[in-house]
């Protein structure tokens, strides 16, 4: 047998790269560490109160509030791209709120910051939604403010990034928590969740981010509450059970998905104890579909944008974007213009809607991305009203308010287009 020695060369040059490791703190690197994660909020509650808004018309004075408004934000990071996915407790919130956040943002591609409403029914009016005299009485103010909250929740974000690892799940969330108001059965059950936690043991939840389809309009506007509503609780329970940080993006609800607050005798519970039902229920089925998922190290994040032109054709939608102090339709007079993103989060895909979308909608939409973990953000980087099919519009009387309070006929074949282009570049 032929004992082969190192030679007194190699000895040497490992010795050295040993020192070396030494003196730089160089380790081999663990899994999940080019992926990173970090979570902030801040509280946007106005004080004092201000008149809540449950969509057009003349918001409704608060005397009192249930819970606080929050802007939520997670920043995710990989091999040179950044995203960051941000919730804020309100209605809507328009791109023209949204960027001027975007400026304010370092180090962030202005399209990699994804910005959603949770559409609260009982939160400040964003959109300046014009009174039957041509008037608003948006408080332009807490929306100056609400901007630079936004950004700051990003930036802390930013700071507070780690080494870090995924969790995707998607299932069905049992129990009364939402249905179809125009037809009970005709709604998405779906729950889809992402979270990330720490790399390092033992590993800890650094967010954990719901998506699905729900009307957070168990108050609603005409209480004098100011409310998260169900989303308050929901974050509670979540950040309670598991820690870290809990945001909630919704999903295809229009027509009309709504919370399931009915009681036994045909009428609804509309207080506080039922949003908290309703938050605690989905908190605990996301949970539940999230825990068993196994852990992604490293996994893949990259982000598609593009940019997308919508007629208004609505004559009342056109007055109300026309006339809002907030400069809803910036220079133009017959079209607005919004930004579509496709993301990929390791085997998840998420995919934003500027608006409302009909169930039917939600379910072609997640049948064509290519991934079992499929995420509608719906009301994210832009909410201009119901998002329907030409055979829907206008089709049924009961459809008539949503049919009012869209766009046009064409603004889902547009987007459609546009959407299928961009699944077909993955």
């Amino acid at each position: 047998m032929v004992i082969l020695r190192p030679s007194m060369f190699v000895i040497s040059r490992v010795l050295v790269f040993l020192v070396w490791i030494c003196f730089t703190g160089m380790s081999t690197p663990s899994p999940g560490q080019n992926f990173k994660a970090g979570a902030a909020k801040r509280v946007i509650t106005p004080d004092p109160l201000l008149p809540v808004s449950g969509g057009m018309g003349i918001p409704h004075p608060a005397t009192k509030k249930a819970g606080d408004l929050f802007v939520r934000a997670l920043v995710l990071e990989n091999n040179g791209v950044k995203i960051a996915l941000v919730s804020i407790d309100n209605l809507g919130w328009p791109s023209a709120l949204g960027d001027r956040s975007r400026k304010l943002i370092k180090n962030i591609p202005p399209e990699n910051i994804l910005i959603g409403a949770t559409h609260t029914h009982s939160a400040p009016d964003a959109y300046g939604f014009p009174d039957e005299t041509g008037k608003s009485n948006v408080n332009l103010d807490y929306l100056d403010w609400c901007v630079k909250m936004v950004a700051e929740a990003v930036n802390e974000a930013q700071e507070k990034m780690v080494p870090a690892v995924l969790k995707v799940a998607a299932g069905e969330a049992k129990g009364n928590i939402s249905y179809n108001y125009y037809a009970e059965r005709l709604y998405d059950p779906q729950c889809s969740v992402l979270q990330v936690l720490t790399s390092q043991t033992p590993q800890r939840p650094i967010a954990t981010m719901v998506n699905y389809a729900i009307h957070p309009e168990v108050i609603g506007s005409k209480k004098g509450i100011l409310s998260p509503d169900l989303c308050g609780p929901l974050y509670d329970r979540i950040e309670k059970e598991v820690g870290g940080l809990a945001l909630f993006f919704n999903g295809a609800l229009g027509g009309m998905v709504t919370a399931d607050n009915r009681t036994s005798n045909s009428s609804e519970r509309n207080d506080w104890e039922e949003c908290v039902r309703i938050g605690n229920l989905l908190a605990e089925q996301a949970l539940q579909i999230i825990q068993p998922a196994p852990i992604l190290t490293d996994p893949t994040l990259s982000i598609l944008t593009d940019k997308l032109s919508l007629p208004v054709d609505n004559q009342v939608m056109k007055s109300v974007l026309k006339n809002s102090p907030v400069n809803l339709m910036g220079s133009s007079v017959d079209s607005v213009v919004t930004q579509i993103n496709l993301v990929t989060v390791g085997p998840a895909r998420m995919l934003t809607i500027p608006g409302e979308a009909l169930p039917n909608i939600g379910y072609f939409l997640k049948r064509k991305l290519p991934t079992e973990f499929p995420f509608l953000l719906g009301l994210t980087n832009d909410a201009f009203g119901y998002i329907m099919t030409p055979e829907d519009f206008g089709s049924f009387k009961v459809y008539n308010y949503i049919t009012r309070t869209s766009l046009g006929e064409n603004t889902y074949e547009l987007y459609k287009e546009k959407v299928l282009k961009m699944i077909e570049q993955l």
